[in-house]
């Protein structure tokens, strides 16, 4: 544990949560004042806590996310205290084993997130234009593998890779989560979304840079054959083209 994390948690029982593959560590654990996440990532991470503290406050009088506490950095990397929130990622033992009710939560949670958050207001982008430029110069280096991208994507080469990420589709701008992967919405007892976590990259995009790996992201965690009824949920058509596009650009950025 970070020295920085057992100064917020103190000399009580803690529990390890979550922990990704950048090396992040969020943890769980007991106040006079309630149930605290603690997460922390690494001073290597491109975004800081700050970053995602600034999103949810920003977030949290149009739709359920974690209440800020505090949020600080040392040398090491950087930490967000935030209040508890009564519900289960959507990935908990007990919605994987009932992944009809968490697919379907997890579109009407998105729907809703779109919803009631104002694109007009929000200070933040999650900029396809930006992502597709980050996108292409990743491509365009010598050390591009295309055996680092998912399967569906090891066939291409660099230039039918830009080729696609060029014809990029008519915007439907949205304020994004920005990270929509089935851990980060929450179910309540009734199994029903409550709220959404991991935040940092939220901000101005396009609905389908969130629908895509949304849906495609029920593959990884409950099988094959459940996109379809994510997006239903959400209450759109599935569009096989532009799911086709922000899954490749998820892939590379």
């Amino acid at each position: 544990m970070p020295s920085a994390i057992s100064a917020v948690i103190g000399r009580g029982p803690s529990h390890l949560a979550w922990r990704n593959e950048i090396g992040g560590l969020t943890y769980r654990f007991d106040t006079a004042g309630g149930l605290r996440f603690v997460k922390w990532v690494p001073a290597t991470y491109a975004v800081p806590a700050q970053s995602e503290a600034a999103r949810l406050r920003w977030a949290a009088p149009f739709t359920p996310v974690p209440h800020v506490i505090d949020v600080g950095e040392d040398d090491t990397g950087s930490w967000l205290l935030t209040e508890g929130i009564d519900g289960l990622s959507a990935v908990d033992d007990r919605w994987l084993a009932e992944p009809r009710t968490a697919v379907v939560a997890i579109g009407e949670g998105l729907a809703a997130m779109h919803t009631a958050l104002p694109y007009a207001d929000c200070p933040f982008t999650w900029s396809t234009l930006e992502r597709v430029q980050q996108a292409l110069a990743a491509v365009s280096t010598s050390s591009f593998d295309a055996d680092s991208l998912s399967d569906e994507h090891k066939s291409l080469d660099a230039d039918q890779i830009a080729a696609r990420l060029r014809d990029i589709p008519e915007a439907e701008p949205v304020v994004c989560h920005g990270d929509p992967c089935s851990p980060n919405t929450l179910l309540d007892d009734a199994g029903r979304w409550c709220a959404h976590v991991d935040l940092d990259q939220l901000g101005r995009g396009d609905r389908w840079a969130d629908l895509a790996v949304a849906a495609w992201s029920t593959e990884w965690n409950y099988g094959p054959g459940w996109d379809r009824l994510l997006v239903d949920a959400y209450g759109v058509r599935y569009d096989a083209e532009r799911a086709a596009f922000f899954r490749l650009l998820w892939d590379l950025v």
